[in-house]
């Protein structure tokens, strides 16, 4: 037999970690002034980081999107709507909140001859607060998180304790994705901390509520 307790205990392996990292980001902001800690948290460059930091944030430019699309080829548009959905009410949240707060940019803020760049990263100026970027990152990897975690709960049951442990890291491998999108953003020197810790919980919560509220249509369950 399947209970909800299953779907939330397998969940808490994305969520649990998400928070922790959530409280250590609000932690680091406190302590340090925006700027000193996006120096800070770019002391270190490597040719290897470069590439694939700059490579891996493009993801969320348009690659999630077509992702998003693909249950459309097995006929689940409930699963494509559910991320269409989450993505909409995320991201107008982040665009509203841009539009309101306006905030400067990294490379406005910091000295060019200080702050760190990577080699063809086209440096925006303004609307940094917050980051849409990882925004996106956290709303895919939520959403799929969710619905492994409910594909999971229909057959924990027959699940071996081996098979149990893949889905742990499966879906602990579901977040460190999210959070190198979110970090990403910082480490191209786009976005400060402070921005993909905001961004990164709107689209933490986003689809964590329209999941919840949603949940029977989303999985087509029906009413008993």
């Amino acid at each position: 037999m399947t209970t909800n307790h299953d779907m939330k205990k397998i969940f808490s392996v994305y969520g649990i970690p998400y928070l922790i990292m959530f409280i250590l980001e609000l932690v680091l902001l406190y302590i340090y002034p925006k700027v000193e800690l996006h120096l800070l948290l770019n002391s270190r460059h490597t040719d290897l980081q470069d590439t694939f930091f700059k490579s891996y944030s493009t993801l969320a430019e348009w690659p999630l999107y077509v992702l998003g699309l693909l249950p459309l080829c097995w006929k689940k548009y409930r699963l494509t709507i559910f991320y269409a959905v989450s993505e909409i009410v995320s991201g107008s949240i982040t665009l509203f909140l841009k539009a309101l707060i306006s905030s400067e940019r990294p490379m406005r803020l910091i000295d060019l001859n200080i702050l760190p760049v990577v080699e063809g990263v086209d440096l925006h100026h303004s609307d940094s607060f917050p980051s849409g970027h990882a925004c996106t990152f956290f709303v895919f990897f939520t959403c799929l998180a969710l619905l492994f975690a409910y594909w999971y709960q229909q057959r924990a049951s027959h699940f071996s304790t081996r098979k149990k442990i893949l889905m742990y890291l499966v879906m602990f491998t579901l977040f460190l994705l999210a959070a190198l999108g979110a970090f990403s953003r910082v480490y191209l020197s786009q976005h400060f901390l402070s921005d993909i810790c905001v961004g990164g919980l709107i689209g933490f919560v986003g689809p964590c509520v329209i999941f919840y509220f949603g949940q029977k249509i989303i999985l087509k369950q029906k009413t008993e």
